[in-house]
């Protein structure tokens, strides 16, 4: 499942892609038909997201809720060629010509596989497979939406006074915690895991047992982290003391995370073995030295 930076780019490749565009929205599967006649030649003026969802705006004051879920993804057209964002990614055809139809519409592929919702403007088209959530909402319905969702530490109006009110008081592991979207959105399997091992956090301590300090350290270097991942597409969180190569040039995939991923492989900082177990529905990953119980 795409984690929060994902989202972010996302809402900024469509504001600088299809801003203020009128888009002729249609359903190819047919899941999303009517929720596509309503957005159908409105233009997009709004790009947002929230979180692990993505929210769209429409001059007729509609609101389009994605959200990708564990296999939903975003494949994206133009005349540069073809690229996804969402599960799997993957690199299309190279460069193409358009063609225009007569309102001055991209004419696209036909679409392959089980497309939800299109959307095509003057200059491209992006097709949305295989989501959890694909819904048309008004205004109220979105801040509604918005509201069950914890603080996104991308947004410019995140308090992470509103996450700790919760943390502290709570019995449940920090680890759950953090994958908890109504206590902080965005932070997903690998955000939480490899964030608790460069606080030296145990991931089986109990919110309660935090401290403000832990947790205002924590919520910073979670904020970073995702920042980090918006500007270079992918999520990186070893620092370059802790890596084969320190230099300035890209970072291999296998020296990407601390822990994720590397069960039974020694701990980069301490050479103990990683640990993993499933907690929260999803497999947990740690150093039983480096983060000591």
């Amino acid at each position: 499942m795409p984690e929060g930076h994902t989202l972010h780019r996302l809402a900024a490749y469509f504001a600088e892609n299809y801003g203020g565009r009128r888009l002729r929205v249609s359903s190819p599967q047919g899941r999303f038909a009517d929720g596509a006649r309503l957005l159908d030649r409105r233009a997009l003026v709004e790009s947002e997201a929230h979180g692990k969802q993505l929210f769209l705006g429409f001059d007729s004051g509609s609101w389009l809720r994605v959200h990708l879920g564990l296999y939903g993804a975003w494949t994206f057209g133009d005349a540069a060629g073809e690229r996804s964002l969402g599960a799997p990614r993957a690199e299309g055809a190279g460069e193409r010509a358009l063609e225009r139809d007569e309102e001055g519409f991209v004419v696209p592929p036909a679409p392959a596989g089980a497309v939800r919702a299109r959307f095509v403007s003057s200059t491209g088209w992006a097709d949305l497979r295989g989501p959890s959530a694909c819904v048309v909402l008004t205004a109220a319905e979105k801040e509604a939406a918005q509201a069950a969702l914890g603080d996104d530490p991308l947004r410019a109006d995140a308090d992470p006074d509103r996450p700790w009110r919760t943390i502290q008081r709570s019995r449940t592991t920090i680890a759950a915690l953090l994958m908890r979207q109504d206590v902080i959105a965005g932070v997903g399997n690998i955000y939480r895991a490899e964030s608790l091992f460069r606080a030296g956090i145990d991931p089986y301590r109990p919110g309660r047992d935090l401290t403000r300090e832990q947790w205002d350290a924590l919520w910073a270097d979670l904020a970073g982290l995702l920042r980090d991942g918006v500007r270079d597409g992918r999520i990186i969180t070893t620092r370059p003391a802790d890596r084969s190569d320190p230099g300035p040039g890209p970072v291999p995939r296998s020296e990407a995370f601390y822990v994720c991923y590397r069960t039974g492989e020694p701990c980069r900082v301490c050479q103990a073995e990683i640990r993993s177990a499933e907690l929260a529905g999803r497999t947990l990953y740690w150093c039983p030295k480096c983060q000591p119980s």
